[in-house]
């Protein structure tokens, strides 16, 4: 498996890296809480451009990003724009999905991009086409707010990504019980054992899957999501207390 470098950050080695989204709806909403995340145990930050209330207006949206690239100094920013099938803010249309991120692509501010696996072979593999001639990664995602599948098919989707060419694969489920969190570590250290050529990046939603975002150096997901402030799904700790209880069982292993 070989690691992503990230600026400063090296995804797929040692502790899994702390992301914090930014879910403000207000351009001042959002850079207040890029100020926040900047000076928290983050590693990164993810933009969740679907809460922004002018992210179809292309200018705003630029100036927007400019802006948190110059709060965020040399912390990676991912942008995402989550669509509403897959527990995002907002509707999208295809073709206005592809614009939206190849111009935070195109912008010199993003590091990574979000493409979700679901919207098709030819829209995935465009937008790595498009991010990689920017020097931009992209993570390849899939999201279940309802269910966790069966360990097979997330393994099978986890593969279908990394074929596609993500440079890392993401998926997140949501349990029923403690059996559906089981399901996802397991399906974690078979792709990760089995399969990997890339990081993965996995986690079980809610309460129940807490524990998924702090065994990754286990399990093998790279990339562990946390809040400062608001958060973006069911299940995100403060990434200050969740510093601590990776740093614990770093040093334990």
């Amino acid at each position: 498996m070989i690691p992503v470098k990230v600026r400063t950050i090296e995804i797929g080695t040692g502790i899994p890296k702390i992301c914090v989204p930014i879910v403000g709806v207000t351009q001042k909403e959002i850079l207040k809480a890029a100020e926040e995340i900047r000076m928290s145990a983050a590693d990164l930050t993810e933009w969740r451009a679907d809460w922004y209330e002018d992210v179809f207006d292309r200018e705003k949206t630029a100036d927007t990003l400019c802006r948190l690239r110059d709060i965020l100094g040399d912390m990676p920013l991912l942008f995402t724009f989550r669509t509403a099938a897959e527990g995002g803010e907002k509707e999208i249309g295809k073709e206005d999905y592809i614009a939206l991120n190849r111009h935070a692509a195109q912008s010199g501010a993003a590091d990574l991009i979000d493409a979700e696996m679901f919207m098709g072979d030819g829209t995935v593999r465009e937008l790595i086409d498009t991010a990689h001639r920017y020097g931009v990664k992209v993570i390849v995602s899939n999201h279940d707010f309802k269910a966790t599948p069966e360990k097979y098919e997330i393994v099978a989707r986890l593969r279908k990504m990394q074929e596609l060419g993500a440079d890392i694969p993401k998926i997140a489920v949501m349990p029923r019980n403690a059996k559906d969190v089981l399901t996802l570590l397991a399906a974690t250290e078979e792709m990760v054992s089995e399969h990997a050529e890339c990081p993965v990046i996995t986690m079980s939603m809610a309460g129940p899957g807490l524990i998924s975002r702090l065994c990754g150096e286990i399990f093998g997901s790279a990339v562990t999501f946390g809040a400062v402030g608001k958060t973006s799904a069911p299940g995100q700790i403060d990434a200050g207390e969740m510093r601590k209880a990776l740093n614990l069982l770093h040093r334990s292993m």
